[in-house]
């Protein structure tokens, strides 16, 4: 029996490892890329994802999904209620230990749930996985982009969250599964097309991105990136469970709210001054902690 279970447990592993390498092999691409002296214009590649590529993504895959409505929706409360804890426990504990909130906050409640989260549940649960990853990402990107700004800047209008395209994509995407239309065949396969340039592209531009950052008090770094996926994890599960989530809306719940801390932080962290090097740190070292953590969560929930 115990052979059983050990040949079963090494297959899972195993398993997850090709789920997991190709999302960090394309990171690794980029990184490699920047090493080599090449040029890679990040501000260029990120805007062609941020305000085409990712929007078409998230629209076609809204309009197309086959899941229930019903799963959806109680996908994107839990989504919400997570995030809404996660901000709660995460202040709480800068406010006992003394760090900045500015700078600290909003990388410990925001991942990388666009370059690594999407891909992730795209290959470890497929189609229907990504359907719920959308939904996530969705909700992390307004609360990013208006509570998240707010903290980093020090103030200013939440509102602007609505002058994204990917929030406006989300909208539509959401109108469309709602009411069953279908956009004409010429147009959706146009924008699969543009679609399916988003996750390569971030993936590579990850990469870039951590080929260019340095690190910032390695310590604290490695303290607060456990504590991150370690706390992210034991939430969204609870929350997951009790909104009885279907099993793969679940799983994909864990994996997004877990991701490592994401590479915009950084960027809004230097375009608000929020202690950058501090940020880039995070960055880096939970990056690289969730090659050991991510396959570790999905071996248990695959």
């Amino acid at each position: 029996m115990q052979e059983i279970l050990g040949k079963q447990c090494v297959a899972v592993f195993i398993t997850v490892l090709q789920i997991v390498a190709p999302v960090f092999l394309l990171a690794l691409i980029g990184f490699a890329w920047i090493k080599l002296g090449f040029e890679y214009r990040v501000q260029f590649v990120t805007r062609l994802a941020m305000t085409l590529s990712l929007p078409c993504l998230i629209f076609v895959s809204l309009m197309n999904t086959t899941l229930e409505k019903d799963a959806l929706a109680a996908t994107f409360w839990a989504s919400c209620a997570s995030y809404l804890i996660v901000t709660v426990v995460f202040y709480s504990l800068l406010k006992v230990v003394g760090l900045n909130l500015k700078t600290f906050l909003a990388p410990l409640i925001f991942g990388n749930t666009g370059n690594l989260g999407l891909p992730l549940a795209l290959f470890a649960f497929g189609e229907a996985g990504l359907g719920y990853a959308v939904v996530i990402l969705a909700v992390m990107m307004v609360y990013s982009f208006s509570f998240g700004v707010w903290v980093v800047s020090g103030g200013g209008s939440p509102f602007k969250v609505f002058k994204e395209p990917v929030v406006g994509a989300t909208l539509a995407g959401v109108l469309f599964m709602y009411m069953e239309w279908q956009t004409p065949v010429p147009v959706t396969n146009t924008l699969e097309l543009i679609g399916q340039m988003a996750i390569p592209l971030m993936l590579i531009t990850l990469g870039v991105a951590l080929a260019r950052l340095s690190l910032g008090r390695v310590w604290r770094s490695l303290i607060l990136s456990l504590i991150k996926a370690v706390v992210c994890v034991a939430i969204a599960w609870t929350v997951g469970v009790a909104f009885e989530l279907e099993p793969i809306a679940l799983a994909v719940l864990i994996v997004q709210v877990s991701t490592p801390v994401a590479v915009t932080s950084y960027l809004l962290a230097e375009k608000y001054g929020a202690e950058a090097e501090q940020v880039a740190g995070l960055v880096v070292v939970s990056t690289l902690l969730s090659v050991v953590t991510l396959p570790f969560v999905l071996v248990f929930l695959i």
